[in-house]
Order: structure tokens, then C-alpha cells, then sequence
């Protein structure tokens, strides 16, 4: 094929992130109105690795979703579709068929077809116990009101709808999985914005959690954060937080909770987790300021599981972040001290490392020895903690700046 023919292939590639439209439709005007759609993140698990799609030029694919009910819309429109008789029989990329395959049944092809089903958004209330409540904007023109609600598979009607919800992560969450909602161990946490509509209200979901409740041993029950997604046009709003901490409130006062986990957390997420975490742990007197600068005791792992069901693994973590607070970075003597407790942790595997190195020069010959370890040198290791001090330092500084704007 010619250089000219290339070139003009290269027109009909398109980067799937930027073709696909997302939108929450609460009126019929939201449809034409840009301002109402929001992208995808990713788009790696339908349409592969590279993030484009072959054969069309100015595609654009529509996943609308009605903003309470999720009743759904797939659509696609293009100028023009790649001609494989002029193109050494180049075909066109299958686009409604990777993304339908992920939809539940009862999904429309028809947009007239689903604006009408807008009607129906009045009759739509949210599912399960009402657990908490959240507003933004508090006394002026802007305020909002959220409501965050608990619920488990059975409740009459949610199986469907969470079918229809877990779609959005496809978009969201890196290496999402669809979950067996028929194992009743499942407990599932939303956030609705309740908002002014035709006189009365309406609601449409902004956000969800599921939480996995691990057995213990010998007799307790270790929940599991699995899966956690505020959706892009209700984030920077706080909704996080608040989800995070009614998940968290939902098992305080359960003295058959050992304490809360998180599977395979995001840097978004870790970042959320950080900054609740430490907001909480500074109300408990094992955090003042006085014992934070001690070091990290016993009493402050005890006292974070106990009344907040937070591992030791991330009570030694909130330490960290609270007692650089605490630390007056001006006194270099305070700092240094910081800064040395927390390379202290960071060194660990290090001198795991060291010390399975002298096992195996006992039962080893330096050949041996050589293929097994690759151990590295003292200079490489101070340069190594030096980096990892520094990134966590950088994210705890993020933390602290978010705690500074909420107090």
C-alpha cells in the first residue's frame, strides 16, 4: 500500500476515550446539552490495549444513562466508514458489539425511545436503609443535598439496577470485574443527589461501594472495601469522604469486627483513605501531638482499630502523615528525627534482605550465592530509601494541604 493510502488510513484511527460520550440525563435538554457529558478514564477492557478504534472518522459513540432509573442508551454516528475495496479489504472495527456484550439486557438503540422513558424518573426512590446525609454549598443558591444508603442483593428491584451500575467501571476502575452478587457476603453502600424537580424531588445516583465481609479467625469478620466509584460529574464535592466514612460508621459499634480492608487500592483511593483516616485518628488522644513525636507506640494501633477499625499496617501509616504535622520542619534537629523514624520502617525488607543473604552464604558457594541474590549495594540502597522517603513525603504533604482546606 502507498505512503498516500497510509496516510489517509491514519485518519480513520480514533482514540476511544475521546469518541465516547457518557452521560446522567435527568431532562430531555441534557441530551443536546454538552455541558451534561463526561468522559471515560479508560477505555483498555472494551476496546484493547492501544485505547483506539479502526475505520471511522469523526465517530462519536453516546452511552447515556437516565439519572435515577439508569435506563439505558447506546448509540454511534460517524461522517464516513473506512471503504475496504479502496483500502486492501480494511475493515471497520466492531463498536457497538464490545460495549453491548457488557450491558445488561433492556438497554435502547432508539434515542426517542429513551427520552421517553424520562417519565418515569419520578417514580424512582432509592434502594435500602437510609444510612447518613450530605450537603454542599450550605445557605446559598448553590446548596445540595446527597443521600447515602446501605443495601444487600436481596432488596426488591437491585439486582437489575446494580447490573446496570457496575457498567460504569469498565470506564473507571483499572482491571474491574463484575462481582457474584449471589453470595450474600456482599454489602453495597450509594450515594443519591436528591435534587428539586416539577415542584417535589427526584433522585440520581452519583457514586457506590461494595463491601466483601471476610470471616476472621477464629470468630470475626474483616469487611473488605472492594470496589469504589464516584462518578466524574459529583467528584471534588466531598462525596468520597462521606461515602468512606458511612461505610466506615455501618461497622464501629460491631464488636464482631476485627477491622476494614481495602482490595488492591488506586492512588486515588489511597489518597481518600489517607486524608479520612488521618481526620479521624487526630480526634484520638493516642494521636496528640505530644505522643505523635515520641514515635509510633502500641497504644496508637490499639486505640485506631479499636474505635475506628483501621489496621495496623495503616495506623503506622496515619502516624506518619500526623506526626509530620506535628513536626516543625524548621527545627532540623525535629525533621531529622522524622525524617530517620520513617526511613527506620522503609528499611525493613532491607535488612530482611541482609539477613537471608547471610543464611544463604552458609549453604551456598559464591557462584551460587551470585545467581540467587541479586543484593544490592549500600550506596543503591540509600539512594533507593532517599526516593522512597521523598515520594511518601510528597503524599503526605497532599494530605496534610487537603486537611488544612476542610478544618
Amino acid at each position: 500500500m502507498g505512503s498516500y493510502k497510509k496516510n489517509i488510513l491514519q485518519t480513520f484511527i480514533i482514540d476511544s476515550n475521546e469518541a465516547l460520550d457518557l452521560k446522567l440525563v435527568r431532562e430531555p435538554s441534557d441530551v443536546e446539552n454538552d455541558e451534561s457529558t463526561f468522559k471515560p478514564e479508560m477505555s483498555h477492557q472494551i476496546f484493547g490495549e492501544n485505547e483506539s478504534i479502526f475505520g471511522y472518522q469523526n465517530l462519536k459513540i453516546s452511552l447515556y444513562y437516565t439519572a435515577g432509573k439508569l435506563n439505558t442508551y447506546l448509540g454511534m454516528k460517524y461522517k464516513s466508514e473506512v471503504d475496504p475495496k479502496q483500502f486492501e479489504g480494511a475493515i471497520a472495527d466492531d463498536v457497538m458489539g464490545p460495549i453491548s456484550a457488557k450491558l445488561p439486557p433492556g438497554y435502547t438503540n432508539n434515542l426517542d425511545n429513551f427520552v421517553a422513558t424520562l417519565s418515569k424518573e419520578k417514580s424512582f426512590k432509592p434502594f435500602g436503609e437510609l444510612l447518613s446525609t450530605y450537603s454542599t454549598n450550605k445557605g446559598s443558591a448553590a446548596e445540595r443535598h446527597f443521600e447515602l444508603y446501605s443495601c444487600t442483593i436481596e432488596e426488591k428491584g437491585f439486582r437489575s439496577y446494580h447490573e446496570r451500575l457496575q457498567s460504569f467501571l469498565l470506564w473507571y476502575v483499572d482491571a474491574a470485574s463484575f462481582i457474584d452478587v449471589d453470595d450474600d457476603r456482599w454489602r453495597f453502600y450509594l450515594i443519591f443527589e436528591k435534587y428539586p424537580c416539577d415542584g417535589g424531588h427526584r433522585y440520581a445516583i452519583c457514586g457506590y461501594a461494595t463491601v466483601y465481609l471476610y470471616f476472621a479467625y477464629p470468630n470475626k469478620t474483616r469487611p473488605r472495601i472492594s470496589q469504589f466509584l464516584v462518578l466524574p460529574p459529583f467528584q471534588r464535592m466531598g462525596l468520597g469522604a462521606a461515602l468512606l466514612n458511612v461505610i466506615y460508621r455501618a461497622f464501629l459499634k460491631d464488636s464482631n469486627i476485627l477491622d476494614i480492608t481495602v482490595e488492591d487500592p488506586s492512588e486515588e483511593f489511597t489518597r481518600l483513605r489517607d486524608f479520612v483516616d488521618a481526620q479521624n485518628c487526630k480526634k484520638l488522644p493516642a494521636f496528640s501531638k505530644e505522643k505523635l513525636l515520641q514515635g509510633f507506640n502500641a497504644e496508637m494501633a490499639e486505640e485506631a482499630q479499636r474505635d475506628l477499625k483501621i489496621n495496623k499496617k495503616q495506623a503506622r501509616r496515619v502516624y506518619e502523615i500526623l506526626r509530620f504535622q506535628a513536626t516543625n520542619l524548621a527545627d532540623l534537629e525535629e525533621y531529622r528525627a522524622y525524617r530517620l523514624d520513617v526511613k527506620r520502617r522503609l528499611n525493613i525488607p532491607y535488612q530482611k534482605e541482609a539477613s537471608d543473604y547471610k543464611k544463604l552464604q552458609k549453604a551456598l558457594n559464591p557462584e551460587e550465592l551470585r545467581s540467587t541474590l541479586s543484593t544490592s549495594t549500600k550506596e543503591q540502597r540509600i539512594e533507593n530509601l532517599d526516593k522512597q522517603y521523598q515520594t511518601l513525603e510528597n503524599e503526605y504533604r497532599h494530605t496534610l494541604e487537603r486537611l488544612a482546606a476542610t478544618q
